[in-house]
């Protein structure tokens, strides 16, 4: 599988570590269920960008799922993270954010679905650290304008629109510059239901997500 994935590591680094240009994602390590979503949404237009669109057109759901797995199993280590150039009350807000939430805006903590580490929650929710700040604005901003879409409820893009350009750039600029634990693989489960309710993709027949 190794081989059969060099043309997702062309762009996403070695092994699925990230590109060097900080818009490809580390998919290295992820829950297999969000990877799995994620080719999905490529394959099948809810989310838009050419090149994966054509990449992903001819292939199954179940080598989607298998080409998943093989990056999901993997467990690399993740560079430093890069200092942040935002001022520290921006920083702090960003961590308010991030950790706490916002009831007066009704904006839920990110801890409340990516895990209290905010290393992801298995099997369909990513981790949040470990990835460049544009990467985050710009899916941030796709969520907000409808360019990226998910399985209904699309939990993500209602959040994305509650947030304004301040907060966005503020959680954004923090998570940026969050080292990750040495333990970075996302948690079996949540400590208690969050409370909200996210789309998800079925799996292909006969199969399980590890």
């Amino acid at each position: 599988m190794a081989q059969r994935t060099l043309p997702c590591t062309a762009c996403h680094g070695k092994q699925g570590r990230a590109g060097p240009d900080g818009y490809y994602p580390r998919i290295a390590g992820k829950p297999a269920g969000y990877l799995y979503n994620q080719l999905l949404n490529f394959r099948d237009g809810r989310r838009h960008y050419g090149l994966m669109t054509r990449l992903l057109d001819p292939l199954s759901d179940a080598y989607l799922l298998e080409i998943a797995q093989h990056f999901a199993a993997l467990e690399l280590p993740y560079a430093a993270p890069v200092t942040s150039p935002l001022a520290e009350p921006t920083l702090q807000r960003g961590q308010a954010l991030a950790l706490q939430g916002d009831a007066t805006k009704n904006l839920p903590a990110c801890v409340r679905c990516h895990g209290q580490s905010l290393t992801g929650v298995a099997p369909n929710t990513p981790g949040l650290l470990g990835l460049p700040r544009d990467y985050l604005n710009a899916q941030l901003g796709a969520w907000k304008t409808g360019q990226r879409r998910a399985h209904a409820p699309d939990c993500m893009a209602k959040l994305a629109r509650q947030l304004d350009e301040t907060d966005l750039n503020a959680v954004t600029g923090w998570l940026a510059a969050q080292p990750v634990p040495a333990d970075s693989r996302p948690v079996a489960a949540l400590p208690r239901p969050p409370g909200i309710s996210c789309g998800s993709a079925m799996l292909p027949a006969g199969r399980q997500q590890p």
